[in-house]
Parts: structure tokens; sequence; C-alpha cells
């Protein structure tokens, strides 16, 4: 009897597999989601958004605030594209409306003041919404006097496009965190990748415990930059987590499936 095949092609969908670009895996995404967006076979840890983050963390445990604090265009600073115009496409690219969310939330059984950055929003950089919100993340954990929890995803510095109000903020940051130390209210800063530029230079290296994902990009500077300045070939692993752990920049990493577990552990320690 003879055998028929049909010549229609099928159609798969799109968007079901992703590739590690560490160990090059060819991945479910199904599964990665469910692995919390760490890679199986070796461990690689993809970019997480805030609001994933904030999820992973404490679930509907938490309630943002100081939404009304909207980006402004101080400088009319117009390039290929406007400031605001930029800022509108960075919206609807992430659902976001800023590169920073902080809110009260439930971590275990305690109270914390939680903040993320995100690096998919113009990188993650620090204007003068990021800085605000922060600076009354920490101002609302002096207040109810409860530990104060920022998961750092930036890796770009100060905009450029906010000109100078954008570098105070590493200062009014920097401030509003000495404040927090005075009145011995715990901070554990979380460095993710990348870690990078004001971010780094201010509140997220404030921390009374520092810790970092696997692996990630943290500095100040890229490491290409700083070849390219001082001529020299920087060593193996240069700004990544394993090297400033060696070197006493950070207290711990943390793989992402532990996070929330040590989290809690270290705020019933402090």
């Amino acid at each position: 009897m003879p055998l028929f095949f049909s010549s229609k092609k099928k159609d798969i969908p799109r968007g079901l597999w992703a590739k590690c670009p560490d160990c090059g895996g060819i991945l479910f995404k199904k599964t990665l989601r469910e692995n919390l967006m760490v890679c199986p076979k070796c461990g690689y840890h993809f970019a997480l958004g805030a609001k994933e983050r904030i999820e992973i963390l404490v679930g509907e445990e938490f309630r943002e605030f100081s939404t009304e604090i909207k980006t402004g265009d101080p400088l009319n600073f117009t390039a290929i594209k406007s400031y605001k115009e930029k800022i509108e496409e960075e919206q609807k690219k992430t659902g976001l409306d800023e590169a920073c969310i902080v809110g009260e939330a439930v971590l275990g059984r305690r109270k914390v003041i939680l903040g993320v950055t995100d690096s998919r929003f113009m990188m993650g950089s620090m204007g003068s919404v990021v800085g605000e919100r922060i600076t009354r993340a920490i101002e609302k954990a002096i207040e109810q006097r409860i530990p104060l929890i920022i998961v750092s995803g930036s890796g770009g510095g100060a905009r450029m496009q906010e000109g100078m109000l954008s570098l105070m903020q590493m200062a009014k940051t920097s401030g509003a965190i000495s404040r927090l130390n005075r009145e011995n209210i715990p901070f554990i800063s979380v460095l993710t990748n990348p870690t990078m530029a004001g971010v780094l230079a201010s509140f997220a290296s404030l921390g009374d415990v520092i810790i970092a994902e696997p692996r990630a990009l943290i500095g100040f500077t890229g490491p290409r930059v700083i070849e390219q300045t001082i001529r020299q070939k920087l060593p193996p692993g240069f700004q990544r987590s394993e090297f400033l752990l060696e070197h006493g920049l950070i207290d711990m990493i943390v793989e992402r499936r532990r996070l929330k577990e040590i989290l809690e552990q270290i705020l019933e320690y402090l």
C-alpha cells in the first residue's frame, strides 16, 4: 500500500524557546520561567524586570507608592528624539512608567520597604524620578522604622537628558542612606546583572549587607572602557560577582532561587 505524506508545512509557534547566552543551550521558555529565569544547564541568570522581581520575592504582599512622581523634561532635551518621545517609547516597550518601583511589602513575616530598579527602562539609569522614589523609600523606612531592601538592576548612569538634576540624585540618595544608618535601620542591597555607574556609586554600594547574584556585572565603568583608558588587560572575571566577593566589595553571592529564603534569614538575624 503506497504511503502518502502531507506536503503542508505546519507552523511552529514562535517565542517558545530561548537560547542561553552563556552555555548556548536551547531552553523551553515555560521551563525557564518555572526555574525563575535561571538556565538549568549552567546556572546563568537571565535578566528580570522589576515586576517579576517583586512577584518572586513578595508576591501580592506589595503596595506601591510614589506613583504620582512623573518624569519631566527640565532641559527640553532633543537629540535624534526628544526626551519626552524617548520616555513614551520606553513606557510602551516595558509597561513601566519609570525605571524604578518602590513600595511597602511583607517578606516572610516582616514588613519591609522594597525598591527595585529595572535595566529595561533606559538601562535603569538614574534620573530625577528614580532618585526621588528611592529617597522616599528610604524616608518611609525611617518613618516606619522597618528594614529597607533595594534590588538594583541598572546598567546606565546619570541621564544626560536631565543634566545636573540627574547627577545630584547620587548625593541625595546617599545622604538619605546616611540618615537611615544613623537610625540603626537595616538596609540590604541586592545587586543584579548589571549594576553599574551612578547607582553603584551611590545607594547600591551602601548596604549593611550587600548581596549579588552569580556572575553579575558590577562596577562603575565597563571593563572595555577601563582597558582602553589604562592600556592594560584586566584580570579574568574582573567586575563579576565572584571577583568582587573575593576582594571584599560584596558580602555574599546568592542564587535567585534562594534569595527570598536568605533575605528572610538576614532580617531575622538583624
